[in-house]
């Protein structure tokens, strides 16, 4: 007993130097944080290079000289994805490079990773009120700091960098709602910095928002207010066929429900068949030589039935782009970024399943190395070409229908493979190190290969 006692006080005292170790490093680290902040004051009257160049010097500063002010080793900071500083200064160096077009995004998005995240995890420190139910370690309390902080610190900030003076009452509805966005990738169960899907995620939604015209809107508004009808009947038997058939189950119905209606809203009939059509071609695929996966124990779970996070993380994306294809004048480059996201999810899940069903042995993208099927991060021949078709057959579905010409079925046919290479990538490496979920992975994939065909779209002029 004394021996044990006598290592818990080791522990315990190794603990408490680690502790206190970290205590002197977020002084540093904070100032760190607020000095870059202040850089945001100047983008109107600062070349963004300028403002890119500065954000890299304070990627090296985080690097070479904050550790040597840290004092000690177990708090210094590192290029790593789990570092609070080096990760929150390659975001705004990230945030400059990718959104240098509009300011107003840089500064908002900006002022969220450092003041809504900060108010953030004071309140969540408190430990008052209830859990996220989907992340225990965050509460409500956080959830709402964050949103509340962001939009005033967003707004604010925005307002003060553009040129020329735009209405308030708009950039503050917009502003509120990438906070509200930014609230929810703060509140991911990942253990990487949140710096990251903020500067990424908020920054694209602001993008895309801060297009809308409202001559767009009032030209669609009279079509909507009769497809609204048509988008919940139809939308709502779709969800009931799909739970009565055991593809999804109770709350992936309720999610499937509104991700359809969303999705109808944005094309008709039209759109809404591209997404019946991922559907179909996912459920298929993962019916495929069930019986052999399950016996390997690499099935899917539920007999197959998607839950609402696989429905969001699958759809969300898609739904994005088809509502904001209604409030803009690049209608035809939000169609392709909608037919790019599908396409996808739809690659990824036929790749998978059928690899799964077809190859005993995947190769991880990052290494090359053998792998049993099933890994994460592992891709085989089988379910490669499967994937490809996949993806082939949902871009020349949405092409047959008219929501994209051959140039902007071209970049979203990019877009996906390029979505599916990066979704395979995440997993060969952050998802195997129990960093992110796989939730996580497929989000990012949709939304990249959605991304990456708008962003094409709208260079071209499409």
């Amino acid at each position: 007993m004394p021996r044990f006692s006598h290592e818990d006080n080791r522990m315990r005292e190794q603990a408490e130097g680690i502790s206190s170790a970290t205590a002197r490093g977020k002084l540093p680290q904070a100032l760190t944080r607020l000095a870059l902040l202040g850089l945001a004051f100047l983008l109107p009257v600062v070349s963004w290079q300028a403002m890119a160049a500065s954000a890299a010097l304070a990627v090296l500063f985080s690097l070479f000289i904050l550790p040597r002010v840290a004092e000690d080793s177990a708090a210094r900071p590192s290029l790593s994805l789990r570092n609070g500083t080096s990760a929150y200064a390659l975001s705004v160096l990230l945030l400059i490079l990718l959104y240098h077009q509009d300011s107003r995004v840089i500064a908002a998005v900006w002022a969220m990773m450092a003041v809504g995240s900060g108010l953030g995890a004071a309140a969540d420190k408190l430990r008052r009120g209830a859990k996220l139910p989907w992340n225990r370690q965050k509460t409500w309390m956080g959830f709402a700091g964050f949103a509340m902080a962001g939009t005033l610190g967003g707004w604010l900030l925005a307002a003060w960098v553009a040129t020329p003076a735009v209405p308030l009452g708009g950039l503050f509805a917009v502003t509120a709602a990438a906070a509200l966005l930014g609230a929810v990738m703060e509140s991911l169960p990942v253990r990487l910095d949140r710096s990251f899907p903020v500067a990424l995620f908020c920054g694209g939604f602001m993008y895309c928002a801060l297009l809308f015209n409202p001559w767009a809107w009032a030209g669609n508004l009279p079509l909507l207010r009769v497809r609204i009808f048509l988008a919940v009947g139809i939308a709502l038997t779709f969800a009931l066929a799909a739970r009565a058939l055991r593809q999804v189950d109770r709350y992936g119905a309720l999610a499937g429900f509104g991700l359809a209606v969303a999705i109808y809203l944005g094309f008709g009939y039209k759109s809404f068949l591209v997404l019946l059509s991922f559907f179909v071609l996912g459920s298929a695929a993962t019916r495929f030589g069930y019986a052999q996966k399950a016996a390997r124990g690499i099935a899917e779970a539920r007999a197959g039935a998607r839950s609402w996070r696989e429905a969001l993380a699958n759809t969300s994306a898609a739904a994005f782009f088809a509502l904001v294809s209604l409030l803009t004048l690049h209608q035809a480059a939000f169609l392709a970024a909608f037919v790019a996201s599908l396409a996808e999810a739809a690659g990824d899940t036929v790749s998978s399943e059928i690899g799964k069903w077809l190859s005993p042995q995947a190769y991880l993208v990052s290494t090359f190395r053998a792998v049993p099927a099933g890994e994460n991060g592992g891709v085989s021949a089988p379910g490669s070409l499967a994937g490809l078709a996949a993806c082939a057959a949902i871009v020349a579905l949405g092409a047959a229908l008219g929501m994209c010409g051959k140039a902007s079925a071209g970049l979203a046919l990019t877009g996906a493979i390029a979505g599916n290479l990066l979704d395979s990538l995440l997993g060969a490496t952050l998802e195997r190190q129990g960093l992110i979920t796989n939730g996580v992975v497929n989000f990012a994939g949709t939304s990249f290969a959605g991304g990456l065909a708008l962003a094409a779209a709208l260079h071209l002029g499409l």
